[in-house]
């Protein structure tokens, strides 16, 4: 027996077209379709507009945990509930650089979770750069070994989705292509490496950009380094933190505008524990993390993660870089969803799981669905 629901709506948008006055038809924790009002079955009214629910590649933590400190499936459940109700429906909770038995933790807590918000596993670290740490604890931060190796690509292959974020610095091309080849997707970060080195580890499969222009060399005109290949090689997909602290407004517009395809750029939230609580410092690693005017910071004043969920985001990309609403709910839906090669996620067209979220015009979340079902 099929169960079919109709949520009437204003407005939806559907990763690339708005329906104005419009029903959308969900049967079975699937989209069906989206009819006009008049011709859909009589269901559920929702006040606000609706669009895809939010994809976040990189979360730290949320809801006051950080999985760092609760490499768990409980605390994985516990981060995907708190960014779940600011409309994100899938993500992947990232392990910042820590020690090895915390990493053999973090993925048999990825293995074991079953949240329905869950992607898989972001380990961000340790195989990156020393000089290009940001917040990463440079006692922690090695090359790869060929058990570091051995034991990512078992993980790779137990599991639908595995990041890791690796610098040229502590890793080889090879390694790089053995990761890709188990099922892994390599993400470039922390790293000081040039132009061509950059485009040496896309040549052996990696495919993503770590929060392009933080914790990498800068661009310049003769040195293009890694945000010159993460926007000139249309193999690459960039990541961003639009939270008005890790990248200058005019930074944004121009990686926008710049950046060559087929790949493109995506935002990621880069959030730690603090988002969906009222906590006001975390440690990590041992180090006190403090949390002010939507800034989380070391003492010595390094930016130490995000304090926004991907909400967040969306709201500083169409007011304050004055982006169409369309075009900002698509880099937090369907761009991370194609940079991951998700078919069913990041959109509401006919056979999408049905992960949606209802929007206020200041660009808030009312509600969420995940599946069907409210969050």
């Amino acid at each position: 027996m099929t169960d079919t629901t109709a949520y009437h709506a204003p407005r939806i948008f559907d990763g690339e077209t708005w329906h104005d006055m419009a029903a959308l038809v969900v049967t079975d924790a699937r989209v069906a379709r989206i009819v006009p009002q008049a011709d859909a079955p009589a269901g559920m009214r929702i006040d606000h507009m609706l669009a895809p629910g939010f994809v976040d590649l990189q979360v730290n933590g949320g809801g006051g945990t950080l999985f760092n400190d609760a490499p768990t499936p409980q605390g994985i459940a516990t981060i995907c509930d708190a960014h779940a109700r600011l409309g994100t429906t899938a993500l992947m909770v990232t392990l910042i650089t820590d020690t090895v038995d915390v990493t053999v933790k973090a993925i048999a807590a990825a293995q074991g979770a079953r949240h329905p918000a869950f992607l898989g596993l972001h380990l961000e670290g340790p195989h990156i750069a020393v000089t290009r740490r940001g917040t990463h604890d440079a006692a922690l931060i090695r090359p790869m070994t060929p058990d570091d190796l051995k034991m990512l690509m078992q993980a790779a292959e137990a599991q639908a989705h595995l990041i890791c974020t690796l610098a040229p610095e502590s890793v080889t091309p090879a390694q790089i292509a053995a990761l890709v080849g188990a099922g892994a997707v390599v993400s470039i970060g922390h790293s000081d490496c040039d132009f061509d080195t950059a485009r040496t580890c896309a040549d052996a499969g990696a495919t993503m950009d770590t929060h392009l222009f933080n914790a990498m060399s800068p661009l310049g005109h003769r040195t293009p380094n890694l945000v010159g290949t993460a926007l000139d090689d249309g193999r690459l997909w960039a990541g961003l933190i639009a939270d008005g602290h890790h990248v200058d407004p005019a930074a944004l517009r121009i990686a926008l505008r710049a950046k060559a395809g087929p790949a493109g750029v995506f935002l990621v939230s880069d959030a730690m524990s603090t988002v969906g609580s009222d906590v006001t410092e975390l440690t990590l690693n041992g180090r006190r993390i403090r949390r002010a005017g939507g800034r989380l910071s070391l003492d010595d004043g390094t930016l130490a993660g995000a304090d926004i969920a991907l909400i967040d985001a969306v709201r500083y990309v169409h007011l304050t870089l004055n982006t169409p609403l369309e075009q900002a709910l698509a880099l937090a839906s369907s761009a991370p969803a194609a940079a991951l090669g998700l078919l069913d996620r990041g959109h509401l067209r006919p056979g999408a799981r049905a992960d949606f979220v209802a929007l206020t015009p200041e660009i808030t979340t009312a509600a969420t669905w995940i599946g069907g079902r409210p969050a």
